[in-house]
């Protein structure tokens, strides 16, 4: 049972769905190992993730061809993933590097199934520590003349790694309309900050200042729309007046790492599906 595959899918909610669908993957002889569902009911949208072992033979394209019949019958939209294939991913990080090592460690330990291709800086202080992970680093500082054909190398750069994923682990730039479009989908930020509040510069400390009683972090899709794409986990912690703007900041970086790899271990599994400007997350 060695070729494994995540199935997702979506369609308008009707009775026999998920029977149709499992009886044409029991038919393979393939073996259900998880099964989430879920049923939009303001949209009447029903949503289907579903991970099968499938035996030596069964590949993509067979699975494909056997569920055509049930995508036609309940017009679905639907993708088959490749569960066996370790997903490549790029961070960029800038130096801020908490998030970023805690999604390496992660990598390291086996929390979390990737290959990172690749270590993307606008600045040079992480470069030990790509060379520890024996990771290829690209220190490309970037500036209002050069940000366009920055830009351009990373899109090479994700093509000729063949990289699933971009991971923004508190890089300090704002990508642009233009690339925000073509990977969309395929690039996730980590936000300082319990979103929609305290936006801008410093929202731990603005955060301090209001004497909030919680922070917390935003893990999202990158679009156009600056800090607005579908958020994918959040989290945040009780603070207390007795706290420090620096304590703040330190529980905010725990907070953001954790979140961050979360976010990234969920995308990677086949776990979240974009539904407008919000997601739906299948967590394990």
């Amino acid at each position: 049972m060695a070729n494994r595959f995540v199935l997702t899918l979506s369609c308008e909610d009707k009775p026999g769905i998920v029977a149709a669908v499992t009886t044409e993957l029991a038919d393979l002889g393939a073996n259900i190992a998880e099964s989430d569902q879920f049923w939009d009911q303001v949209s009447n949208r029903f949503f289907m993730r579903i991970a099968i072992r499938a035996p030596d033979g069964i590949g993509k394209d067979k699975v494909q061809k056997a569920i055509e019949p049930v995508i036609s019958r309940f017009d679905m939209k639907t993708s088959i993933a490749d569960w066996s294939a370790r997903p490549k991913i790029i961070i960029m990080v800038s130096k801020f590097d908490h998030a970023m090592l805690h999604l390496l460690y992660q990598i390291r330990v086996g929390w979390m199934d990737a290959e990172v291709v690749a270590i993307v800086s606008n600045h040079a202080d992480s470069k030990r520590t790509a060379e520890i992970e024996g990771v290829p680093y690209h220190h490309w500082p970037v500036n209002r003349d050069n940000k366009a054909e920055q830009e351009e190398k990373l899109l090479k750069l994700v093509k000729d790694t063949g990289a699933d994923l971009v991971v923004l682990a508190r890089y300090m730039q704002v990508l642009s309309d233009n690339i925000s479009k073509r990977l969309f989908g395929k690039v996730i930020n980590i936000h300082h900050s319990f979103l929609p509040s305290f936006k801008g510069a410093k929202p731990y400390h603005q955060a301090h200042q209001r004497g909030v009683k919680m922070i917390g972090a935003t893990a999202h899709y990158v679009t156009p729309d600056l800090d607005e794409g579908p958020i994918i986990e959040q989290d945040a912690e009780r603070v207390s007046h007795a706290l420090s703007a620096d304590d703040f900041v330190a529980r905010g970086r725990d907070i953001e790492s954790r979140v961050l790899a979360r976010a990234v271990k969920y995308h990677l599994e086949n776990r979240v599906m974009i539904v407008g400007n919000k997601t739906i997350v299948f967590t394990p």
